[in-house]
């Protein structure tokens, strides 16, 4: 078995006890989202290969070929997420090549990200975007204001050619529990809080390899993982 094989066997058995563990009501499946940045098509497909369909990708260049490659490969099905800083001269190749776009978290952005998406031709379904929350409050991190989420996903909920899904969150780096269970903790109460307010929303994207049980048990419904599949990057 290759690392790759072994090391998702390894994943989903460690989401299916953090959904079985889960301290709240909520036992709904989560998405798994391979974090391929930096990694080669190649070992894209043996994720592939292994089951996984969902991908997430930083560096629209790299991403790209990425992309070409693995099609050439006669790999299809695979679902792909854009999940790094959104720049404006990007945008129109983000809208074309993704079908994900975590981060958003500016208005200019999702609106151009759906004019772009409006103009291809012929006209795909709805770009999926998550609100990106900077629920940990730092100047180095994206992401809107917690007391800006239920205003901004509205707006964002009305434009045309994407679709609201959820939110999006990257917690404080830190190994103290009570911290990171806290941030997973107010996202939930934030998602919850637009579900309640209308939206049909249903992504709570948050967890990356190092937390990705405790955010599971704090709610999560898709998780983005890296270096616990592919291992270490250069």
């Amino acid at each position: 078995m290759f690392p790759i094989e072994s090391n998702l066997q390894l994943i989903r058995a460690h989401i299916e006890l953090a959904i079985d563990a889960r301290s709240h009501a909520n036992r709904n499946p989560v998405t798994l989202v391979g974090v391929s940045k930096t990694k080669s098509a190649e070992c894209v497909r043996a994720a592939y290969l292994a089951g996984l369909r969902d991908f997430g990708e930083n560096y629209l260049q790299e991403a790209s070929a990425k992309i070409a490659a693995v099609a050439a490969m006669g790999v299809e099905g695979i679902v792909w997420h854009f999940i790094g800083p959104l720049q404006s001269n990007k945008l129109k190749l983000i809208a074309a090549q993704f079908d994900w776009v975590h981060g958003i978290d500016r208005l200019k952005v999702a609106n151009a990200l759906s004019r772009h998406r409006g103009e291809m031709l012929p006209a795909p379904r709805a770009l999926n975007v998550c609100v990106q929350v900077n629920v940990s409050g730092e100047a180095s991190k994206g992401g809107i204001d917690v007391q800006e989420v239920s205003a901004f996903a509205a707006q964002i909920a009305r434009l045309p050619h994407l679709e609201l899904r959820g939110l999006m969150a990257i917690i404080e780096n830190t190994d103290d529990e009570s911290t990171q269970r806290a941030q997973f903790r107010r996202m939930r109460s934030l998602f919850e809080g637009l579900r309640n307010d209308g939206l049909e929303i249903d992504t709570l994207s948050m967890g990356m390899s190092q937390d990705f049980a405790i955010a599971i048990d704090e709610g999560a419904t898709m998780v983005r993982i890296g270096s616990a599949i592919f291992g270490t990057r250069a």
